[in-house]
């Protein structure tokens, strides 16, 4: 089911992204904006190879929506998007219309069983403190025959840490402290608090156990599709995958 998606998954690809995210606290507009372009089309694709049909008049939530950047992307394909976001502050934090869009958490989303065509979240997992709770609940809500995809950051790769890295391979609380002594101010992603040490194999094994859902792939977000390997390969995924997608269909 990943054909369409991995023609897309150039080297190209990775190094424009790559050279976006630099920007995710310096200009907001320019990471967010890159990431809901590649966020569409991976849901797209994703959902193309499994169904043979586009996103228009599909039901689309979006759990962690944050400040609302990937709803004109997800509306101008035709998708009726709903994004799910506990902080009223992060929703209102660029200024953009948040119409549609729902306060609540991802680990008890506030919507009836089988209710959207495909659930998403993008890079939230590793900030929620029960992550597969979250998981489950992205399931509950999805129709049967409907998609989940849960794309997170992987706590010992290169971004693990967020703006503490690459500290945060010695520790977590020792990254953040390190950070705010040298920056003056507490990161954003305080460990333990904002930020978790979510691996690789805890997605996969919650993945492939889930009475709920089949697991149809798992890759490296950000990775060209010659290095979709690396998840097949215990340790080495936990520092080299960066991102880890895990798609699911509901049964």
């Amino acid at each position: 089911m990943t054909r369409i998606f991995a023609r897309r998954a150039t080297l190209r690809r990775s190094v424009g992204l790559l050279s976006d995210f630099r920007y995710e606290q310096s200009d907001p507009d320019r990471f967010y904006g890159a990431l809901a372009g590649d966020s569409l089309e991976l849901i797209e694709d994703l959902y193309a190879g499994m169904t043979g049909q586009s996103l228009d008049g599909r039901t689309v939530l979006d759990v962690g929506g944050g400040p609302g950047y990937f709803a004109d992307a997800f509306r101008r394909a035709g998708a009726r998007y709903v994004p799910v976001e506990p902080d009223p502050t992060e929703m209102h934090a660029a200024g953009l219309p948040s119409h549609g869009g729902i306060r609540g958490s991802g680990m008890a989303l506030p919507l009836r069983d089988d209710s959207v065509d495909i659930c998403f979240s993008s890079n939230v997992a590793e900030h929620v403190p029960e992550p597969w709770t979250m998981a489950d609940e992205m399931l509950r809500v999805t129709k049967p025959g409907g998609m989940m995809v849960l794309s997170y950051t992987l706590w010992w790769g290169p971004f693990g840490g967020h703006e503490t890295g690459p500290w945060h391979v010695l520790g977590g609380e020792y990254a953040a402290r390190r950070y705010a002594r040298k920056q003056g101010r507490e990161p954003k992603n305080r460990f333990g608090v904002s930020l978790f040490d979510v691996g690789a194999s805890d997605g996969l094994r919650w993945a492939r156990s889930t009475a709920d859902g089949e697991l149809l792939a798992a890759f490296p977000r950000y990775h060209p599709r010659w290095a979709w390997w690396m998840v097949r390969l215990p340790w080495l995924r936990e520092a080299l995958v960066s991102n880890l997608v895990v798609v699911l269909k509901k049964r």
